[in-house]
Formats: C-alpha cells, structure tokens, sequence
C-alpha cells in the first residue's frame, strides 16, 4: 500500500526532485516530456499574456499550484497568469491566480481535458484556457470562465487564428505567428 506524500515531504524536495512530476492525491504524477513545439507554444503564450496584463499580474511557465494540502495536490499548469505581490511566495495557491493555459500533447488528453479542468474549478480559479495543437501547427484555443456559484467552468470564447478577448484582461495573440 502506498502512502499519501505529505506537504511537509514535498516542502523537503529540491527544484530538481520536483520537475517533470506533479502530486495528485498524495500521489507521484510523472509528467510526459513536452516536445520543443509544445514548449515554444507555452512560452509564447506567457510572454503574450505577460505583456497584455496589468502591472499587478505576471505570466510565467514551469511552477506548481498548490490546490490542496490533503491529500496534496499541485499541478504544473503549462502558463500561469497570477498576481505579481505574490512572486516570492511559496507554494503559488489558487487564490493567487487568475488564469491557468493547459497545452494538450500526446499522453495529457484525458488529463487536461477532463481531469484539471475540474480540479482548476474546484479550487477556485477564475479562467482556464486548453490549447489543442492541430496538424497544420496553427493551435485552437478554448476559454472558460468559472461559475462561481458551481465550481465549474462555463464555455467561453474558441479561437482557431487570432486570440482576442477581454477577459480576463484585453489581450490579442496572432496564432499563426508561433
């Protein structure tokens, strides 16, 4: 029998222990390698978002969100818009974050179709993007919006060239130029 990993554990862990793997109920997630597209697509993204945002919000890759501490639970979202106070606080929590961008691969359909979709929403975060790549490499965008009043994620806004959009704050990402 397993036992759960605890937030004191996980706290113990170096960066490095910690990359490539999430802890989802306790347990050890091993993430699938990301591609260079993949990567490429997630960073352009951020960068995107980070220019578009309010001085109080900073886009980024590549950390956890802690959405529970038991059993644990902290997801990598592939970019993360959060408030920029909190940039030096440890773990990043929902209630810091505004927007979550999950790039489906090969591996994370289910995953980030289904699975942190619903666990996004439960947690409280307010916008999740899933980005879909396609074969002619220009990818589709799906927005939601959380029902507060449901924790769950009411369908926005689909993008197949140009991402422009209001919330959560007016941005406008050419696709075709990734």
């Amino acid at each position: 029998m397993h036992t759960p990993i605890t937030v004191a554990e996980y706290d113990s862990w170096s960066a490095e222990q910690c990359r490539g793997i999430e802890i989802v109920d306790g347990t050890v997630v091993v993430r699938p390698s990301a591609s260079k597209r993949r990567n490429r697509l997630a960073r352009f993204l951020a960068n995107a978002l980070d220019a578009a945002a309010a001085p109080e919000w900073n886009a980024d890759t590549d950390f956890d969100v802690r959405l529970q501490d038991v059993p644990l639970t902290n997801r990598r979202p592939d970019v993360v818009v959060y408030r920029a106070d909190i940039i030096d606080v440890s773990p990043t929590r929902p209630e810091h974050v505004l927007l979550v961008v999950e790039v489906v691969s090969p591996g994370s359909e289910t995953t980030d179709r289904v699975v942190k979709t619903e666990q996004y929403a439960k947690a409280g975060i307010s916008f999740y993007w899933r980005v879909e790549q396609t074969a002619n490499g220009v990818p589709v965008v799906y927005t939601y919006v959380l029902d507060t009043a449901a924790r769950l994620y009411r369908d926005a806004d689909v993008f197949t060239d140009v991402v422009k959009t209001s919330v959560p704050f007016p941005v406008e990402i050419k696709l075709s130029s990734i």
